[in-house]
């Protein structure tokens, strides 16, 4: 493991200085096309980060435009990367049919000396990382690893079932860190809170969970099991459930789920093809201790829907009193879409990994079908940004 001090910059701010021994990467051939391995957007969704078999990209989302690009050409696939916030750090993972690193190594990079400043190396596979300004979170097959980013010191370790996605969260806000995993048990979240030092098991679904997600400062937790048809959103200070929605009736793929900056929406995709938008009606100032302890376990949300239904309650499926989406935005079926919410009021940016990139915009008085705004292929050669 080496690490050299880091220096945090906006990316894009300058040029390696002429200085520098180490050469950058040769530049892409105008009509050279790459295949994406890896897409993941930053912390707080205003860029996202591509790796190819050939190199990694950066990305705007609004406006939307390419940033930079490094292509290492052959022998330069990147399967894994991830951003801390909008700085010249990146961390990635090598992947791919011919990938520039070993897959069991995790790769600090610093853009503006174009080259790697820290290396992580495990004895099996890299299936997720997850970066903070002041944690480096690696996650492995069955284990999870917390590092002190500015020694790349080993903090905590945790024991999860089996995890071949890579599955964790983790919190943005610098003084409270929540970090949400896989445990140990089939359908179970552990929440961390390292802030209070407390550990919290949430039995979210009797299927094992196939995505889950939590706000920027950890209080909410999604989650959605390998059936993907309901979400279910709980408190993690104290595990209780707090909503429950429906994707659908029948079995989908999650692949993303996403909360608005202000908690007020949940953002869904799935291998059906279709991106939800649906309604939380979470009051976060009942998240806490001082939260009453006779909400409903089953849908503590708005009575309209719920008790118009309550007298055929037990006669006919929960199905029918389930909470659908507000507005839905229609994609192609079987391709993996990842979502957030965009910068500008009730906007949906999707990132497909067959190179789209969607903006789309939500009526929250109307709901239906989403109005789309802006469409590109970021992997296109002969698509100037």
């Amino acid at each position: 493991m080496s690490h050299t001090s880091q220096t945090l910059m906006p990316l894009g701010s300058e040029e390696p200085p002429s200085s520098t021994p180490i050469p950058s990467p040769p530049n892409p051939s105008p009509n050279s096309t790459s295949a994406a391995l890896h897409i993941s957007f930053n912390q707080d969704s205003g860029c996202f980060a591509v790796g190819t078999d050939q190199g990694f990209r950066i990305y705007n989302c609004d406006p939307f435009r390419e940033i930079f690009r490094r292509d290492f050409g052959h022998g330069g696939g990147i399967g894994l990367v991830h951003m801390l916030f909008r700085c010249n750090i990146l961390a990635f993972v090598g992947g791919g049919s011919d990938p520039r690193y070993p897959a069991d190594r995790v790769m600090i990079w610093d853009d503006h000396q174009s080259r790697c400043i820290g290396e992580l190396s495990f004895r099996s596979e890299v299936k997720g990382i997850r970066l903070r300004r002041d944690r480096i979170v690696v996650v492995l097959g069955h284990k999870i690893f917390v590092y002190n980013f500015s020694d790349l010191k080993v903090l905590h370790q945790i024991e999860t079932i089996a995890n071949p996605k890579g599955l964790c969260e983790v919190s943005h806000h610098l003084e409270n860190m929540v970090l949400a995993c896989p445990g140990l048990q089939k359908g179970q979240v552990r929440v961390e809170h390292y802030a209070s030092k407390r550990t919290k098991f949430i039995m979210a679904h009797d299927s094992r969970i196939a995505c889950f997600n939590i706000t920027q400062d950890g209080l909410l937790l999604a989650t959605a099991s390998s059936k993907g048809t309901l979400i279910r959103i709980f408190n993690t200070l104290d595990g209780s459930l707090l909503q429950e929605v429906r994707r659908g009736a029948d079995r989908a793929e999650i692949y993303s789920l996403a909360f608005s900056p202000t908690a007020q929406w949940l953002a869904v995709s799935s291998d059906k093809g279709t991106v939800h938008v649906f309604n939380l009606k979470v009051d976060s100032g009942l998240l806490g201790h001082e939260r009453s302890h006779n909400t409903s376990e089953s849908s503590p949300t708005s009575p309209s829907a719920a008790l118009s239904l309550s007298f055929i309650r037990g006669v006919l499926p929960k199905y029918f009193s389930s909470e659908w989406s507000v507005a839905q935005f229609r994609l192609q079926e079987g391709l993996q879409y990842n979502v957030a919410f965009g910068h500008q009021k009730n906007t949906i940016v999707i990132l497909g990994m067959d190179g789209s990139f969607y903006r789309c915009q939500f009526d929250t008085a109307t709901g239906g079908e989403m109005k789309q705004l802006e469409y590109y292929n970021f992997l296109k050669p002969e698509e100037t940004f």
